[in-house]
């Protein structure tokens, strides 16, 4: 399919064109045959005035069109054997319609050349089964292009500033950090970097599925892959285009159909060993039973058990369940990537549709993650307790820290006289013209310090100074609207796992609804906790660990299905994780569950239907009472209609709906 318009690419049409004007030819041949027949009785054949050979007229024109249809399955059947591959679609019908053939042209010798039968199925076979392998191919087309959408946000070019001022349209592969670019109105975005001038609005929905634009000034950062909407901006590169976020999705979806579910895996399988089967039978079919009924009089009965044989071929080729059940995963992780969720591979939707325990990180995850200081205690210490936090915290990035440093309002005069030691899940000592101690309760008592345990909801700092409690800061975190909504609509149990307090933790899970936490957790103690739900979920289910993709790398990598929130411009969350919602939005879990239920729905019912039509019609095949032209529809039918199921996996499932 094109990636721009969804039409039909150059091939497709070739095939589509060869195939219908075969499906012409052999209409007009096959009817002017039925009137010569019903007229005469003696159909094509009577056009020749050769004695004996009247049947090459109809066997010409039938294989002509024969060759004309079918000449690339013969190719890759011959190919194929070349390569070692013997069994494969190709090569039944390839055997299948050439001994049709070969009946028909002994059916003619031995009727004194006025028999025709078998010339038509053996040209029907090829047309039916080529419109089958073209109705294949475009579903095949139609669903990748909602993962080929995604592929439209690599960007073409980048304007890059000169040193006289002016702007050169460049390759973003050759822009370097550092360098100055120009995004005017209606431009995509080329790689990740910082505003520097301009305000305007960008559209992100190829990243996020979200239609909502969102306002960007200076200061402010810029994701490559979105579309500048309003006005000109300039940008200041953060990132080589190979480390962009362009960059690694397109990498991760280029990778997604590396990762074969198990059902894709054990279909290729049974695949191996199903053709093989179904030639071997269809040989015995052949054979045996002219043998074990004797002779007859005028010979062996071949002709009747050969044509079921071929009939029986027809049918067995396994390319609805080949076909199908891949394309099932591929519609439903481009579904899901229609809604902003990035899916590394099948597998992961399998595993969804079987997880029954999630596993959520809360800072930025449950929270918002935008902390503020609401109290220090004592009051009257405020101002100090404040700076000598914002020294110890003057170097950390991290959310909390950045909290202390925005409430205190200024840069700490003395920063660099003091050396930083971070003690990994209780704070930060700082040694230099003070000892100071910012951290948690843990800390004070691993130095030894006196404090006071202070209750209720958010994180609490405890400050000490020089050996001595100087007061604690509280700061809080507030859970994102849709939590509540989002775990209510999950299906399985809700673990909690924070580095907080029991309070704090309580607290959050009363308000989101979570079912079990764990708190006061270390970061090798989630990890640990994460091992203990792993050892005891039922057998057959999957845990799923949902975090930020930045400080749970280990958990996201341990668990069955690692997801990553809010995953644009996040490096750790595209590499850690499995799936990867691009909208900071709980939601996006209900939908992938849903998504991932309907794929396998549609998955068994296809294996159900198309093992359960073959098996009919083989055994109808087998007794003689499905021709070869009920096989051909049997085959081409069934595929059909599975590669239609299969396609509905690629409907999109909206957050603010349950339905499919």
């Amino acid at each position: 399919m094109d990636k721009k318009k969804g039409k039909l690419t150059r091939k497709q049409k070739k095939n589509l064109v060869r195939i219908l004007a075969a499906l012409c030819l052999f209409v007009l041949v096959k009817g002017i045959d039925l009137v010569l027949h019903h007229g005469y009785g003696t159909g094509l054949a009577r056009l020749l005035p050769l004695e004996n050979l009247g049947w090459l007229l109809p066997f010409g024109l039938y294989l002509g069109i024969y060759l004309y249809v079918g000449f690339g399955v013969l190719r890759k059947a011959v190919l194929n054997i070349g390569h070692g591959q013997l069994f494969d679609e190709n090569f039944l019908m390839t055997v299948a319609s050439i001994g049709a053939f070969a009946l028909g042209i002994y059916s003619a010798i031995s009727s004194s050349g006025m028999s025709t039968e078998g010339f038509d199925e053996a040209c029907a076979v090829m047309i039916f089964y080529q419109t089958g392998e073209w109705f294949q191919n475009y579903a095949v087309g139609k669903s990748r292009r909602s993962i080929s959408e995604l592929m439209d946000i690599r960007p073409d070019e980048a304007r890059q500033k000169q040193e006289d001022g002016t702007f050169r349209i460049v390759d973003p592969a050759q822009v370097k950090v550092g360098d100055i670019l120009q995004i005017l109105p209606g431009e995509r975005v080329p790689l990740d970097g910082i505003v520097t001038e301009g305000c305007s609005s960008l559209d992100t929905r190829a990243l996020t599925g979200e239609s909502v634009l969102s306002d960007v000034k200076e200061g402010d950062s810029l994701i490559s892959g979105s579309v500048n909407v309003e006005s000109t901006l300039q940008m200041r590169v953060s990132r080589p285009y190979s480390e962009s976020t362009v960059a690694r999705i397109l990498n991760l979806v280029e990778q997604a159909s590396d990762q074969k579910s198990r059902s894709e895996t054990l279909i290729t399988r049974f695949a191996k060993v199903y053709t093989p089967a179904v030639v071997i039978s269809a040989l015995i079919l052949a054979v045996l039973p002219p043998l074990i009924s004797g002779w007859t009089g005028n010979g062996f009965n071949w002709t009747v058990w050969i044509y079921r044989a071929l009939s029986f071929l027809v049918v067995s080729c396994p390319c609805a369940l080949v076909i199908s059940i891949p394309l099932s995963f591929f519609a439903g992780i481009g579904g899901a990537s229609r809604n902003g969720v990035l899916v590394k591979g099948a597998v992961y939707l399998e595993r969804m549709n079987s997880t029954r325990v999630f596993v959520f990180d809360k800072t930025g995850t449950l929270t918002k993650g935008n902390f503020v200081v609401t109290e220090v205690q004592p009051a009257d210490r405020r101002d100090l307790i404040l700076e000598y936090a914002a020294i110890a915290e003057s170097q950390s990035s991290h959310p909390i820290a950045q909290s202390i440093q925005s409430a205190y309002g200024k840069v700490p005069a003395d920063t660099t006289a003091y050396v930083l030691d971070n003690i990994a899940g209780k704070g930060v000592q700082a040694r230099g013209g003070h000892s100071i101690l910012c951290g948690n309760e843990k800390l004070m008592e691993q130095f030894g310090v006196t404090g006071e345990h202070v209750g209720g909801a958010g994180t609490v700092i405890h400050l000490a100074l020089d050996g001595k409690y100087l007061g604690w800061i509280r700061i809080t975190d507030t859970v994102k609207p849709e939590a509540s909504e989002a775990l209510r609509s999950l299906n399985g149990r809700t673990v909690m796992l924070t580095g907080d307090r029991e309070e704090a933790a309580r607290v959050i899970a009363e308000e989101t609804g979570i079912t079990e936490y764990r708190s006061s957790l270390l970061p090798q103690q989630k990890v640990d906790e994460l091992e203990r739900l792993l050892a005891s979920k039922k057998k057959g289910e999957c845990l799923c660990f949902v975090g930020d993709g930045i400080n749970d790398a280990p958990a996201l990598m341990r668990a069955d299905i690692g997801i990553a929130m809010g995953g644009v411009g996040s490096d750790a969350a595209i590499e850690a994780s499995d799936i990867v919602l691009m909208k900071d939005d709980l939601r996006g879990l209900a939908v992938i569950q849903r998504i991932a239920s309907k794929t396998m729905r549609i998955v068994y019912e296809n294996i159900v239907f198309a093992l359960g039509v073959k098996l009919a019609i083989l055994a109808l095949s087998a007794f003689g009472i499905a021709s070869m032209w009920l096989a051909v529809f049997g085959d081409v039918g069934v595929a059909v209609i599975a590669i239609l199921n299969a396609m509905r996996a690629n409907r999109i499932v909206r957050m603010s709906s349950g339905r499919d």
